[in-house]
């Protein structure tokens, strides 16, 4: 299977085009003179989270749902197993990994001594995760004949919108703390580079055996909605205009619903 995703150019465009959302994101630094304005950072926040609902749904838990017939306990509970699994998974890792998030409250082992600029990448890059290895269980789908590229290549086309945002709100901070633009471009691409690794560590996971998809389908939707629940919609309800941020949840969960429907 893996050496298939290889020799498949489609399969690894789509592999790629999250990590270039990213990067034009993180490119924001160049152009922007400012910090993002507070609003609109609820809005961005609130359309990443949108995005992320909407595919953990259509994208993951409905193939999932969907692998087993009618009358199959399976049909319910693999896809329970796997969400429970995949938030448990970003919970340890929320706990182990000291980070920063945006409103510069640190988590994690206190003792850990990294800078705030090294915790604020590693609670994006807690973040980018679950977003790979959504891509990734969706791209073995398709190698297996279970899924099809239509639905990978949405999935992939909403991440990298939502990932647009994320790379700028990333690599806007950074240059406010002093660093140079292109440090600051660079850092918030590199936070963007555990999406590719995670999608083929998924890949290479479900080539072993078909049985475990739907679990690793539904676990991935588990990882985006702690990170939902967890990071951001709690990041754009701090202070005021938090009904910007439902707003832009609103706007992203269309965009991306339209485009699983549509193309997928």
């Amino acid at each position: 299977m893996f050496f298939e995703f290889i020799l498949s150019w489609k399969l690894v465009l789509a592999l790629v085009i999250p990590f270039l959302g990213t990067m034009l994101g993180s490119a924001m630094v160049f152009l922007l003179k400012k910090e993002l304005n507070t609003k609109l950072l609820k809005v961005l926040l609130g359309f990443a989270s949108g995005v992320m609902i909407a595919a953990s749904i259509w994208s993951l838990l409905e193939p999932a749902i969907n692998s087993f017939g009618d009358n199959d306990y399976l049909k319910w509970l693999a896809p329970s197993i796997g969400f429970i699994v995949g938030i448990l998974f970003l919970l340890f890792l929320d706990v182990v990994t000291p980070h920063t998030h945006l409103d510069a409250t640190e988590e994690g082992p206190n003792k850990a001594k990294l800078s705030k600029t090294s915790k604020m990448l590693l609670a994006v890059t807690i973040h980018n995760i679950p977003e790979g290895l959504a891509v990734g269980v969706l791209l073995a789908g398709v190698i297996s004949g279970t899924i099809s590229e239509g639905a990978a290549l949405t999935l992939a086309i909403g991440i990298a919108i939502q990932n647009f945002p994320e790379g700028a709100i990333i690599s806007m901070p950074l240059k406010e703390t002093g660093v140079s633009k292109l440090k600051a471009f660079a850092l918030g691409t590199l936070s963007g580079a555990v999406e590719p690794v995670a999608s083929l560590l998924a890949i290479l996971l479900t080539s072993f055996t078909q049985f475990i998809l739907p679990y690793t389908l539904s676990f991935a939707a588990g990882a985006m909605i702690y990170v939902v629940s967890e990071e951001l919609i709690p990041e754009y309800n701090e202070g005021e205009h938090s009904n910007l941020g439902t707003i832009g949840l609103a706007i992203g969960f269309v965009v991306m619903m339209s485009l699983d429907i549509a193309l997928g």
